[in-house]
């Protein structure tokens, strides 16, 4: 089983590029926050809850966000692998994430970091919340999103470069160019499917 992490701060092109991944490779896609927006949409007592947190772009709490993530993966579990999108983005949940796969006898094989500016960042996420109108991209919400992730998540960066796993990716090209890299990254551990 190959279990590949997309990582990179809000606007980097994740979503994009998983969608991509997915296609090419077959694989099943964890993406924490549609995992949660699913929750926001069916007004579940989670996604309640879980809205308050995304609203104020801050982090949902870990023990809810690995719950989601062992039972999505214990209901594929003829799956060729899972991209992980957006997750994990803080040290303890890299670690938490690691300890959940390995009570399933799995392991992260390789972290892809997509790196933008942060002006390009900015310049994406105003962009998409003008047009998706999704309630979490008002520029407050987005700046506070860019603090929390230098802050919090790419300290996750400096934990799979400790295992030789990260591989950081320049996502502000075009989307097949940024995608050509990921491809020429991902091959080295599995082939298209």
């Amino acid at each position: 089983m190959f279990n590949l992490i997309l990582f990179g701060p809000p606007g980097c092109g994740k979503g994009t590029q998983s969608t991509n991944i997915l296609t090419t490779y077959q694989l099943n896609h964890i993406s924490t926050g549609d995992l949660l927006r699913d929750e926001v949409s069916r007004q579940t007592t989670l996604g309640l809850e879980a809205k308050k947190f995304m609203d104020n772009g801050l982090l949902v709490p870990d023990e809810v966000v690995i719950g989601m993530i062992g039972s999505k993966i214990d209901g594929n579990r003829d799956a060729r692998g899972f991209i992980f999108d957006g997750f994990p983005r803080t040290t303890a949940q890299a670690e938490a994430l690691d300890n959940l796969l390995k009570e399933k006898n799995a392991a992260i094989n390789t972290v892809l970091s997509l790196e933008v500016p942060e002006e390009e960042l900015v310049r994406r996420l105003v962009s998409r919340g003008i047009t998706s109108g999704r309630s979490d991209d008002t520029e407050e919400v987005i700046a506070k999103r860019i603090k929390e992730y230098f802050a919090k998540t790419e300290p996750v960066a400096g934990y799979y470069h400790s295992f030789q796993k990260l591989v950081r990716v320049p996502g502000n090209g075009s989307i097949e160019e940024t995608f050509a890299i990921l491809k020429k990254e991902i091959e080295k551990h599995i082939s298209p499917a």
